[in-house]
């Protein structure tokens, strides 16, 4: 099967990555975009988890990390400048974070109904596990009370999708004292474990969050796995299954 037959198989292809480099994800969804604008591949979702790292999208800055560069070195953690849009934020395991390679044109050239999408998705999971999420029309992603529980950042080229959502699962949140969350200073971060008392497994929350993205976007979702991605995107097989 070659490329241009994936993209007959279905409209939209979804691969779960377990854990992923950061630097490595950025190289991935930068080749899925490039055969998605060729019209290679169908929209391409992906759904992994980080090792620790801070990211600072295209209006954010590094005033906003408050620990110390000692500190960040004896963590280990990195901090990457990149192309998506807001400002800082957290990733690492037990975050499920999702990257949409999505082709708008195919979806009315929306981008701000695009991002309500998104957000409308990470709600109506939130909701299957009985947390009220809600948009805050003060600042993007997705709120439970005060609290932030989902970072949204989106790159458009050529009116194709990168980047996403990051939504706390079962997140370590003591990272989020060592910055200003997005940049918002008089709001606190909480996950989905600490709303509910409990662990919930990655694996259900994907599974919800393919369902919800299937009825929202209005797309046939099909799952593919790691070996498809790398045999057709990744020929030096960077991937691990």
């Amino acid at each position: 099967m070659e490329r241009e037959s994936i993209a007959r198989v279905s409209r939209c292809r979804a691969y779960d990555l377990g854990v992923v480099e950061y630097e490595e994800s950025l190289r991935l969804q930068d080749e899925l975009v490039s055969a998605r604008i060729a019209g290679e591949i169908p929209d391409v979702s992906l759904f992994l988890q980080h090792p620790p790292v801070f990211t600072i999208g295209a209006s954010g800055s590094e005033e906003n990390i408050i620990a110390s560069r000692d500190w960040l070195d004896s963590e280990g953690i990195s901090v990457l400048h990149i192309d998506r849009g807001g400002d800082i934020t957290y990733h690492g395991p037990g975050q499920l974070v999702g990257y949409l390679i999505f082709d708008l044109k195919t979806k009315g050239r929306g981008i701000h109904q695009y991002v309500r999408n998104l957000e409308e998705v990470v709600i109506r999971t939130l909701g299957a596990f009985s947390i009220p999420a809600y948009r805050n029309p003060q600042y993007p992603g997705v709120w439970v009370g005060q609290d932030k529980i989902c970072a949204l950042g989106i790159r458009v080229s050529r009116w194709v999708t990168k980047h996403g959502f990051s939504l706390n699962v079962n997140t370590d949140l003591k990272y989020f004292n060592c910055i200003i969350p997005c940049g918002i200073a008089d709001r606190r971060v909480t996950s989905m474990s600490q709303l509910l008392g409990r662990d919930i497994a990655l694996e259900e929350v994907t599974s919800c969050m393919l369902e919800q993205c299937a009825q929202v976007f209005n797309t046939d979702i099909r799952q593919g796995s790691v070996e498809e991605l790398n045999r057709f995107l990744c020929p030096v097989g960077v991937l691990s299954g």
